[in-house]
């Protein structure tokens, strides 16, 4: 290794700028600190733990912190799924009332954003593909106008703190109407829950158990689950936000449980750490195996990291932005398919997948540059109805561009400008 040479063929002076470029994020108040980690083609070539995961108990950011990592849980849902697709026990086509009779004869809003009670009788049944692609229809609070945001929180409640068993939470969720016919576009949602719950309902076994059986333990994720159990509560970080009132930053941590909850949400609800995710981001890069373990086949993991939405789909703009210029979804995850058009997710080469949290964390994987990158942090962003478009631009300038500076200047330590 030459002098300016560091681990994974990143330049030394490349990677100091990463957390010289961050810190600032911090003592300027936008955020209570990062853990980010790159691997490389083998090795993990830099770590970086910067301020703290307890601002007022003063305690730093360490490597195995842990993280609400929200929706990067949701690739791990679809991996569960299709070991089931895989074991012929389930189809991409199967209409989901095979196992879910709750959503049997849904009704649709004549308008997205219109009256309750103007619907008609939804066209077709939801497919299991309309779930991982984001086509069923359903919806998020959150990513909703018009009455049926302020619906989803009078009927599900929080999406944060779900109170209801999984059995009376989908049946409530299936008493709503579909924001738009199943299949007709990508609509941001609880699907990847319900696709939790179906998982558990094929298997005949709890989602959780599932996940903790055929991919968690198997991977080593020893400090992946939907709870912190008490002697590892320490090494949890803070949940914040900028409180509007005061410009500043105010912890907001959900409460412990005292077991993992009835209601393990497959759309959001685990907490990890960055060498955990990494195992399950190598096991996707490499094809579906890892250590000498295939979790799926490699033919399956493609298809999964193959664009499903039509152009017509990828020109409606998401979270108010146009997401999908330059990329696309698959089946769980996003992938770049043009990497000069590709703006909303950072940097990354042609085929590069992940999908972020809703506080903050991210992740990426690149097929042509063997790497792995993690980025995670706890910066809560409003979730009630209507929401969705402060979760892409965040609260700070300072908040809202670290991660791109995160990005390009990786990209840029390989000698990349992207």
């Amino acid at each position: 290794m030459d002098g300016d040479q560091a681990l994974g063929g990143f330049s030394s002076e490349g990677l100091t700028a990463i957390p010289a470029a961050l810190g600032p994020v911090i003592e300027a108040g936008d955020l209570s600190g990062f853990v980010t980690l790159l691997w490389r083609k083998g090795e993990i070539a830099q770590v970086n733990t910067i301020g703290h995961r307890d601002v007022a108990g003063g305690l730093p950011m360490t490597r195995d912190t842990m993280f609400r990592i929200a929706s990067m849980t949701k690739p791990i849902t679809s991996i569960a799924a299709l070991m089931l697709v895989e074991e012929g026990k389930l189809k991409l086509d199967d209409p989901i009332t095979k196992w879910m009779p709750e959503f049997a004869d849904m009704k649709v809003l004549k308008a997205a954003d219109g009256p309750l009670d103007e619907t008609y009788p939804a066209p077709r049944d939801i497919t299991l593909n309309d779930l991982m692609t984001h086509r069923s229809g359903l919806a998020y609070g959150f990513t909703s106008a018009g009455p049926i945001g302020p619906a989803h929180e009078e009927v599900l409640g929080s999406p944060l703190l779900v109170l209801h068993t999984p059995d009376e939470w989908l049946k409530r969720l299936a008493s709503l109407p579909l924001s738009y016919p199943p299949g007709e576009r990508f609509h941001y949602s609880h699907a990847t829950d319900v696709l939790g719950f179906l998982v558990g309902r094929v298997a005949g076994m709890p989602y959780r158990d599932f996940i903790m059986e055929r991919i968690l333990k198997p991977l080593g994720m020893n400090d992946t689950d939907f709870w912190c159990p008490p002697e590892k509560r320490d090494r949890m970080a803070k949940l914040y936000r900028i409180n509007p009132a005061t410009d500043q930053m105010q912890d907001i941590s959900f409460p412990h449980s005292d077991a993992p909850p009835v209601f393990c949400a497959g759309g959001g609800g685990l907490i990890s750490t960055a060498d955990d995710y990494l195992k399950f981001a190598r096991m996707m890069l490499a094809g579906g195996e890892l250590d000498g373990v295939r979790y799926v086949k490699r033919e399956m993991l493609d298809l999964m990291l193959t664009n499903q939405l039509t152009p017509e789909q990828r020109a409606i703009p998401f979270m108010g932005i146009p997401f999908w210029l330059g990329q696309g979804f698959g089946l769980g995850a996003s992938v770049i398919t043009d990497p000069a058009k590709q703006a909303w997710m950072g940097a990354g080469s042609e085929g590069s997948f992940g999908w972020p949290g809703a506080f903050g964390t991210w992740w990426q994987a690149d097929p042509v540059e063997d790497m792995v990158m993690i980025y995670l942090i706890q910066n809560s962003m409003p979730l009630e109805p209507g929401a969705a478009s402060q979760l892409a631009t965040g609260q700070r300038m300072g908040g809202r561009a670290a991660l791109p500076v995160f990005q390009k200047l990786t990209y840029a330590a390989l000698g990349k400008a992207r």
